[in-house]
């Protein structure tokens, strides 16, 4: 297959990505990687590179929208990059060391576990005005847009999230899904933030903790410019069409869809990594 046809199968490819990355919070990662190796063929290390490039473009895409309509909690998402950035770059140190069948298996069964937590919505008490006296001082509580006017919401559990979050920064640069997926689960579960909230402030996050291991991938020669271009353009694209969807779509059905992508894929790549076709 020549250069070009290869360009133009990708592109629709990590259109669709990037509309579903932002529809959900995932980043547009959790969709290419397992893609670019089950169905291109690609090695894993460099489908992570690529879809590491992808998650940087998604995050600018879809981010500025949501950050301008009022849904992104920016002090929350500079917060919580502390501990993802540190985690990303550990995790992107340790992926070379790992076999490309464990690195599948582990993607798939984080993913897997991500879209169970999703499917179970947290219980009506969970969105408490418990005030939690860290979050307070940080300031992390906000208001997004409603269909009556803002809707005011309270952080809680403002440490476990931050321990979480630095999980999900490694499983970021081992795996190069952007974490979208545990950063979502992390807000909406262990934190308490509304789902709207958590997946558009995941948008504003996945650019900065993509871009720590990134760095690292690039460095040890595992970005390819020839794929990593029609993945981001795509993604790019997909993004910002996504983000104009989500203002209109209801929480119930963006679980539904992040559940129900994120388990079908999640199985594939641990097939995949038991057969050791990865």
């Amino acid at each position: 297959m020549h250069s070009y046809e290869f360009t133009l199968l990708l592109f629709p490819v990590a259109l669709a990505a990037g509309f579903l990355g932002s529809l959900t919070g995932l980043g547009g990662g959790v969709v290419l990687t397992p893609v670019l190796t089950l169905l291109f063929g690609v090695d894993l290390r460099y489908a992570i590179g690529a879809t590491l490039v992808s998650v940087i473009a998604t995050s600018s895409g879809a981010a500025s929208a949501y950050v301008r309509e009022g849904y992104s909690n920016v002090r929350i998402g500079m917060f919580l990059e502390v501990a993802t950035t540190a985690g990303a770059i550990l995790g992107a140190s340790l992926a070379t060391h790992i076999s490309t069948s464990v690195l599948a298996v582990i993607f798939g069964a984080v993913l897997l576990h991500s879209a169970w937590l999703s499917s179970h919505k947290p219980p009506q008490d969970a969105m408490s005005d418990r005030k939690d006296p860290l979050a307070q001082r940080l300031r992390l509580d906000g208001t997004y847009p409603g269909p009556k006017g803002e809707i005011h919401y309270r952080v809680q559990n403002v440490r476990t999230g931050f321990g979480v979050m630095l999980g999900a920064g490694m499983l970021s640069g081992l795996l190069g899904i952007g974490s979208g997926a545990l950063k979502v689960i992390a807000m909406d579960r262990a934190m308490r933030i509304p789902f709207k909230v958590s997946t558009t402030t995941s948008n504003f996050m996945i650019g900065v903790t993509a871009a720590a291991s990134a760095g690292v991938y690039l460095n040890r020669g595992y970005i390819d410019p020839l794929l990593a271009m029609p993945v981001m353009l795509g993604v790019l694209a997909g993004s910002l069409a996504g983000a104009r969807v989500l203002t209109r779509a209801s929480s119930r059905m963006l679980r539904i869809v992040f559940a129900v992508a994120v388990a079908f894929l999640a199985i594939q790549m641990i097939v995949a990594g038991f057969r050791g076709t990865v």
